[in-house]
C-alpha cells in the first residue's frame, strides 16, 4: 500500500512538472531599446586610495576643455570628500587645452609632469576623454587618447583605460 502511495505521487508530480507551472506562452514582447554605454553627462575624475573613481556632474554644463580642469582643480565637494575622494591635479601656472575629434592634448608650460604620477594623470585624461564624448557625441570616451606635455615632457597619448585598470 505504502509503495502504491509513493508511485502515485511521483507520478502526480511529473505529471504536474510536464503540465508547466500554469503560465501560457506568448509571442515575443517588445522592450525597447538596450542599454548601451555608459551613463549621460559629465563626469570628473578623482582620487582616492583605491585608485581613480568618477563622480557625475548633471547640472554642469560642459563648454570647453578647459572649463573640465577648473573643475578638477576646485575639487571634490564636501560630500565626496568624506568618501575619501581628493584632486591630485595642479598646474603651475598657465594651461591650454585642445581637442581635434579623438585627441586631446593639455600644454602646461610651466608645470613638471611625471609617468608616475598615475593617479594625477589619469584624473586629467580621463575627466578630458569624457569631456570630449559630452563636447561631441559622436565620439566615444573610450576611444579618445590624451597627450599631456608639460616643461618640455610629453606624456602619452593615453587612454582612460590605462589608468583604470588595476
Amino acid at each position: 500500500m505504502k509503495g502504491t502511495r509513493t508511485v502515485a505521487a511521483t507520478v502526480l508530480l511529473l505529471l504536474s512538472a510536464v503540465a508547466g507551472c500554469g503560465i501560457r506562452p506568448t509571442g515575443v514582447i517588445d522592450a525597447g531599446e538596450p542599454v548601451a554605454g555608459l551613463t549621460k553627462g559629465m563626469r570628473i575624475y578623482f582620487a582616492s586610495d583605491t585608485g581613480l573613481r568618477g563622480v557625475s556632474r548633471p547640472d554642469v554644463e560642459v563648454r570647453s576643455l578647459s572649463s573640465v580642469i577648473k573643475l578638477l582643480i576646485a575639487g571634490p565637494n564636501a560630500s565626496e570628500q568624506k568618501s575619501g575622494l581628493t584632486n591630485l591635479v595642479a598646474f603651475n601656472g598657465s594651461y591650454q587645452v585642445s581637442g581635434n575629434g579623438h585627441r586631446v592634448t593639455v600644454e602646461a608650460p610651466d608645470s613638471h609632469l611625471s609617468a608616475d604620477a598615475r593617479l594625477s594623470n589619469g584624473q586629467l585624461v580621463c575627466s578630458l576623454a569624457r569631456a570630449q564624448a559630452v563636447l561631441h557625441p559622436e565620439v566615444r570616451p573610450d576611444d579618445v587618447q590624451v597627450t599631456l606635455r608639460a616643461g618640455g615632457d610629453s606624456l602619452g597619448p593615453y587612454a582612460c583605460s590605462y589608468f583604470l585598470r588595476n
